[in-house]
């Protein structure tokens, strides 16, 4: 059963339409990683318009894309993993999600029901064509969307509807609710007290531990706006009268930094040729300065790591090789230069030194095989 309200979608701008265009591009990239065996991911095509048809990328991109998921999808399966002795449910908010299937994913295996809500954020064209594809009969996400228990969600007409066969229509088609996942359209630029507010309403919980998952996206933005971002969390989810104990804060950075030097200048210049500029990155000139986006907000702790020493210590060498397996990779050089300028960083806020999510992060291959010995 689906219930839409009627309201007109706003016109995209130029920087949407850019975003819209690298959204498309990384889950392209993503399909082809999945084509040619280095992932699963049977949802990606189901966002993708003739999917069949879409050319292959190289076995760097491949690679790359290879190495970024799997990270991510380790810190998002171990995060959810430190919530189960907690007896909570976790909530996951991806902010500029793009075509991410990582909710589809996770309600299709083991760790459904550790999520208790999910989000997705992005602008509203992007919103506009996932709305539609989650919509579509033969996508099968519908299924994923709304059929994982009955929750209270609230109609356009603020009549309270509780059931688990109702997805929710809004904006014009822009966003979706229902039972556990959240599709919304905004401008992440904008103040987030005067959008974040109207747009979670009663779904986001200040109890619940809570990752934030930002791929791609705060490097676009000035360092001021992002900063207003993250402390916007930071404040939702502190002490106060009505919330005394609030849940963990965890948050999830993949971007591109330290693009000063030559082979930055390179990536630089070939970004300003797609009319493309990367305000955030400036602050960030060297891995050792990314954990400082969150140490500023009164994180508990931040790490960051280059995609190149994931795919050398973080990877098993048994994957290693099954991946090496699939393509001939003659640029093995570019590769590692490409990878040593792509970093993920996450940080946690916990309420103490002592919690159990100071223990989240990625772990080096030694210290996963020392911890099963």
């Amino acid at each position: 059963m689906i219930i839409e309200s009627m309201y007109p979608p706003a016109p995209a701008n130029r920087s949407e339409r850019v975003h819209d265009a690298d959204a498309a591009n990384a889950a392209l990239a993503r399909l082809s990683a999945v084509r040619k065996g280095y992932l699963t991911d049977r949802f990606i095509s189901s966002l993708l318009p003739r999917a069949q048809l879409q050319p292959l990328r190289s076995p760097l991109i491949n690679t790359g894309t290879y190495v970024r998921s799997e990270a991510i999808d380790r810190l998002v399966e171990q995060w959810l993993e430190l919530s189960k002795p907690e007896g909570q449910p976790c909530q996951i908010v991806s902010l500029g999600a793009g075509s991410d299937t990582r909710f589809w994913r996770l309600m299709d295996g083991p760790w459904k029901e550790q999520i208790g809500a999910y989000f997705e954020l992005d602008f509203p064209d992007v919103t506009l064509k996932k709305a539609m594809a989650i919509r579509n009969p033969r996508s099968g996400l519908q299924h994923y969307s709304w059929s994982f228990g009955a929750r209270s969600v609230r109609s356009p007409n603020d009549v309270r509807i509780t059931t688990s066969a109702i997805i929710l229509v809004d904006l014009g088609g822009q966003a979706l609710h229902s039972s556990r996942y959240h599709l919304l359209p905004c401008d992440l630029r904008n103040p987030p007290g005067d959008i974040f507010p109207g747009l979670f309403k009663e779904y986001l919980s200040p109890t619940l531990p809570t990752l934030l998952l930002f791929e791609c996206v705060l490097v676009y933005m000035s360092p001021e706006a992002s900063s207003i971002l993250i402390q916007w969390f930071v404040d939702f989810f502190s002490p106060s009268t009505h919330t005394p104990s609030p849940g963990a804060l965890g948050c999830t950075v993949y971007e591109m930094f330290g693009l000063e030097d030559s082979f930055g200048q390179v990536m630089m210049n070939n970004l300003r040729a797609r009319n493309v500029s990367l305000p955030g990155a400036k602050p960030y000139p060297s891995l050792e300065s990314l954990p400082s986006r969150f140490l500023k907000h009164g994180f508990t702790s931040g790490k960051a790591l280059t995609l190149r020493n994931i795919r050398s210590n973080y990877i098993e060498p048994s994957e290693l090789e099954r991946i090496s397996s699939l393509e001939m990779l003659d640029e093995v050089e570019e590769l590692n230069l490409v990878l040593e300028h792509y970093a993920i960083t996450w940080g946690v806020k916990a309420s103490s030194s002592i919690s159990p999510w100071i223990e989240w992060g990625l772990r080096p291959v030694k210290q996963q095989l020392a911890d099963t010995v």
